[in-house]
């Protein structure tokens, strides 16, 4: 059992049933990405009012259930590893790795998240077996949300419907969330499964990975419902920048974080206390994500460039927001050419960054 807390608000990750805090209600799915569809789904189970009301330890269950003895415990159920990293043997990078998962649960008022080891005897449960064992025994469910496409048990046999009649016998009532779509203003209720995000595409994780991989960081910011983000802390790079008059920040990203398209971006970027998520003010910027081919990169980095700054940012966290896709990385024939080019690439993010904080 670990717990993480902040801010009063706690968000318990659990990979068994020791230190639970029960009685639930359960948001159940994979939820990688905490998106508009994800957020849905998890609604149902979180209590009204102020997020920062909730209990905050185990300790504490005993005084909410003096005076509400209906009290459940906003619980986020998913599984580690992912699914589909146990079936294909293949390590799968995440849009919201553990960290930032438990950031985003929490930023919505959840109080619980419960890590399921998605092993050989998990996924081998039944339907049914998985509601008695998992969801009725260990984390004395009392209420269930899940979204409309949700599928669990032995090779993926119970379906939505499937949950809500198996948990009806045990008195547990089941919500079933609608596919949601984003409409190109707001995200709507519907089974669309168009998959261009201006024309009624539906809200997914794998949506969200393509629309990042073509680099259409505005329309996979549209579907997240807040910017995509990269938190890394500042190591030494080959400080190469330096020499041409662009210092950049080599951030360390998680091993486990799903990248975007390789090339340069406009961003935001925001420098994290080491104790909590709490940010600085704001600096503006670029960044390049790739090999650096110019000189003759080996490996894939991320490094950012802040406009207007001067100081040293080794060993800081910084969390980085994509706002706009500029240009793929490419090879340059000298490093003046590149200079060249950052400078270009500087102009266009400022016009970028200035046009989007005047909306």
């Amino acid at each position: 059992m670990l717990n993480l807390s902040q801010n009063g608000c706690s968000v318990w990750v659990a990979s068994s049933s020791e230190g639970l805090l029960t009685p639930t209600a359960v948001a159940l799915g994979k939820f990688d990405g905490v998106h508009l569809g994800h957020q849905r789904v998890i609604q149902p189970v979180l209590h009204p009012g102020d997020r920062l009301s909730v209990a905050s330890s185990p300790q504490s269950k005993e005084n909410q259930q003096l005076t509400n003895q209906e009290y459940t415990y906003s619980t986020v159920v998913t599984f580690d590893p992912h699914p589909q990293e146990f079936f294909t043997g293949q390590p799968r990078t995440l849009l919201t790795p553990l960290d930032e998962k438990v950031q985003q649960l929490r930023s919505l008022g959840v109080e619980q998240l419960v890590l399921l080891p998605f092993d050989k005897e998990l996924s081998a449960l039944t339907p049914e077996e998985f509601v008695q064992k998992i969801l009725v025994q260990q984390l004395q469910c009392q209420r269930i949300s899940i979204g409309q496409d949700f599928c669990f048990g032995e090779k993926r046999s119970g379906t939505a419907k499937d949950l809500q009649l198996i948990a009806a016998k045990h008195n547990i009532p089941v919500t079933i969330v609608p596919l949601q779509t984003y409409t190109g203003d707001s995200p709507t209720q519907s089974s669309c499964l168009s998959t261009n995000p201006t024309q009624d595409a539906r809200i997914s994780t794998s949506l969200i990975r393509q629309t990042l991989e073509q680099g259409d960081i505005e329309n996979a910011n549209l579907l997240l419902g807040r910017p995509y983000t990269l938190f890394g802390v500042v190591v030494q790079g080959q400080q190469l920048g330096r020499t041409i008059g662009f210092p950049t920040a080599n951030l360390q990203l998680p091993k486990e974080k799903f990248l975007p398209r390789q090339g340069v971006y406009a961003v935001r970027v925001f420098s994290l206390s080491e104790t909590s998520d709490a940010s600085s003010s704001e600096s503006l910027g670029v960044m390049n994500i790739g090999n650096r081919p110019t000189v003759n990169g080996t490996y894939s980095s991320a490094e950012v460039h802040l406009f207007d700054w001067s100081g040293d940012l080794y060993g800081k966290k910084l969390a980085v927001e994509l706002v706009k896709f500029l240009r793929p990385e490419q090879k340059f024939p000298s490093l003046e050419a590149l200079k060249t080019q950052i400078q270009l690439d500087c102009v266009v993010a400022k016009e970028v960054l200035s046009a989007e904080w005047e909306q």
